[in-house]
């Protein structure tokens, strides 16, 4: 470096050794904090306008009013009234129930936890109901359990009614009452009383639920506090020198800080001295550094083992610049996260598709070898074939597939082949069997897809599926629940649960199948801005629909819902199927190989359907749909819907953090 750059480089480590004489300023603000009976207020909780929200995970956002502790999930709002770390659980009362003595007037929604960070711990809650607008006469069969509530509206007895017990979403009701709403308690000895204070007890009492988040034992363990980062979504341990992956340094005594302040101000110098001499090192020499990182022992090895070893052609860089011409941007097919690919023919006539990793990323020797052992291994009429790749010598890293040319489901759902010609029912019906097919055969051999989308399925001139781009895929043993990643993948298609609590499953493929199931009764794209805010995501605009019995507001009509019965029936079939994929907690979605005995079933129902009357199949439809896979209705909360799942709360979050419709890169594999 110059003299010049020595100065700054002087200059920058006189600095830095002043601001790490201050104790790390997050690891004050984070702070445990008290409000009303609660004392110390943390991680994974914050209080809005009291804490920053870094200092908590995000929907643990907590709201503090005159000594009160309140929780909002979804749509509900909690009084908190203790918090256990050690178990990582809450014990919260429905607000909307409180004071409805006082108040006369009930809230006006049920109880729902989304079912991703919060969900029963006990297993003693019960229902506990308010109906209003009912008449003066109990039922003789609910005396026992029902009763009226004791307030007074204008001089007259209130027409609100309280119920203790039953279960709303087996059929429980009370006739002639016009609404109603129910939340959950927690009752000791499994029995309600039939008094009014003991019903008053019991909603004041509550319940208790459990947290999913990021574990922090450890980081307090160690004198941290906990945080967590929305930018990069990723767990902090503040420390008081500064903020540490998982804990902090172990202490040693009262010196720990001391030394940590000396190794911060020598260590602060010399990482910006080295990474000002790294700049300058990249600036000269980056094309040079780019054919060292590759001619690295480690990774010619590993090549050379798979090029060898798995049987893949070799070709050179002329070669296939050659078959591009030049990488002409006229010959691009697409691009991504990671690379572009192009259309090429190679000199045996043969037309190949050219995928073009970007030098910009660093990791993409990784993906490199990750398609190469992926696709070398795996032998599926609906996978991509790979017949070869560059060598380490050569100038690019470079992968050559075979040629799909007739675009990707995207292009046809909602790309520039939609208008000229749209995919027919059947033809989707297919694709979405072909694409099941191929991911259950990937997770049958242990390998997790990771960016399952539109944009990945490519059609050839048949319309047969090629399921494509494995960059991002995972090794998955079969003894394993999940892998710890950060989340990586395509806005819209995301798994919640892995984007919140960063635990990849075959589940998570599972997730982005259910969205292209619904782009392929929709037409519609995962992800689209114009859109109204809360429908941005259409797994968020399905799941209403669905909800609130508007299938017919969702499906595309020119697929002949209206006026096809047997295809109203199968698109009916295929949304509940997707309903059930996108289920934000991953343990009530079904595996790929259950998805793929779904939809043979409806196809082979259809088959069976065809050959009956128009008359005789409308009351197949009837029969086997409506009663075999009930749609919600509008009445029913959301907790209790559709064979009682449980609902999941808009994964919108993926959405906000993420503009691009690639996908997206992460410093994580």
């Amino acid at each position: 470096m110059n003299q010049n750059s020595w100065h700054i480089c002087a200059l920058l480590w006189i600095c830095s050794s002043q601001i790490c004489l201050c104790v790390f300023d997050k690891f004050e603000k984070c702070a445990p904090i008290p409000c009303g009976d609660i004392p110390d207020v943390s991680y994974p909780f914050y209080i809005q306008d009291k804490q920053p929200s870094y200092c908590g995970q995000q929907g643990f956002n907590l709201s503090c009013t005159r000594g009160s502790l309140r929780l909002s999930i979804v749509s509900n709002t909690f009084l908190v009234r203790q918090i256990f770390y050690h178990n990582r659980s809450l014990r919260v009362s429905d607000a909307g129930f409180l004071n409805i003595a006082q108040t006369c007037s009930p809230p006006a929604r049920n109880l729902s936890l989304g079912g991703i960070r919060f969900n029963f711990t006990t297993g003693r809650e019960h229902w506990a109901g308010l109906y209003s607008d009912c008449p003066s006469k109990l039922p003789p069969n609910l005396t026992s359990s029902a009763f009226r509530v004791n307030c007074t509206v204008s001089g007259g007895k209130a027409p609100i009614l309280a119920v203790l017990g039953g279960d709303p979403r087996a059929g429980f009701g009370v006739s002639g009452c016009k609404k109603s709403v129910w939340t959950r308690v927690e009752v000791d000895g499994g029995g309600f009383s039939d008094k009014w204070r003991g019903y008053e007890e019991a909603v004041r009492r509550g319940l208790v639920l459990n947290w999913k988040a990021t574990n922090c034992s450890h980081c307090r363990s160690t004198g941290g506090r906990c945080g967590f980062d929305e930018k990069d979504y990723r767990f902090w341990c503040y420390c008081p020198d500064r903020a540490h992956p998982i804990a902090c340094r172990s202490p040693s005594g009262n010196t720990w800080l001391n030394l940590e302040i000396g190794s911060a101000i020598a260590g602060a110098g010399l990482l910006i001295c080295l990474a000002a001499f790294a700049l300058w090192l990249w600036r000269r020499h980056n094309r040079a550094l780019s054919r060292h990182i590759l001619r690295n022992p480690t990774s010619r090895s590993e090549l050379e083992r798979g090029s060898i070893y798995f049987g893949i052609p070799v070709f050179s860089y002329q070669e296939l610049e050659q078959a591009t011409n030049k990488f002409d941007p006229d010959r691009e097919l697409g691009d991504g996260g990671f690379g572009t690919v192009y259309h090429g023919v190679l000199k045996d006539g043969r037309e190949v598709a050219v995928k073009r990793l970007y030098e910009h990323n660093y990791r993409r020797v990784e993906q490199f070898m990750n398609e190469v052992e992926i696709l070398t291994k795996m032998r599926h009429k609906n996978l991509v074939s790979l017949y070869g790749c560059t060598s380490r010598r050569s100038r690019e890293l470079l992968l050559v597939y075979e040629y799909v040319p007739n675009g990707t489901v995207a292009d046809h759902l909602h790309g520039d082949r939609a208008q000229h010609s749209p995919l027919t029912w059947s033809v989707r019906m297919s694709i979405a069997m072909e694409t099941a097919s191929a991911l259950a055969y990937l997770h049958a051999n242990e390998i997790i897809h990771r960016d399952v989308k539109t944009d990945n399925i490519l059609l050839d001139s048949n319309f047969c599926v090629k399921v494509a781009d494995f960059g991002l895929s995972r090794l998955f043993p079969t003894d394993m629940t999940h892998v710890s990643t950060a989340p990586q993948g395509t806005p819209g298609y995301v798994d919640p649960e892995y984007h919140l609590c960063y635990q990849l499953s075959e589940k998570s493929d599972v997730y982005s199948f259910g969205v292209v199931l619904i782009e392929l009764i929709s037409s519609l794209q995962a992800v689209d801005i114009s859109r109204d805010r809360h429908e941005i995501n259409l797994a968020n605009l399905a799941i209403t629909k669905i909800q609130n019995c508007a299938l017919h507001e969702l499906i595309d009509h020119s697929l002949g819902y209206e006026s096809d019965v047997g295809i109203r029936r199968m698109t009916s079939s295929v949304a509940e199927l997707a309903f059930r994929c996108l289920q934000q907690d991953k343990e009530m979605r079904p595996s790929m190989d259950e998805v793929v005995e779904v939809l043979k079933a409806i196809e082979s129902t259809n088959h069976e359907t065809e050959k009956l009357s128009d008359a005789e199949e409308k009351e197949t439809y009837d029969d086997e749909v409506m009663n075999i896979h009930p749609l919600p209705s509008p009445e029913m909360d959301k907790a209790v819907l559709l064979k009682k799942r449980i609902p999941p709360a808009s994964p919108n979050s993926v959405t906000d953090k993420w503009s691009s419709r690639s996908t997206t890169p992460n410093t994580s594999a």
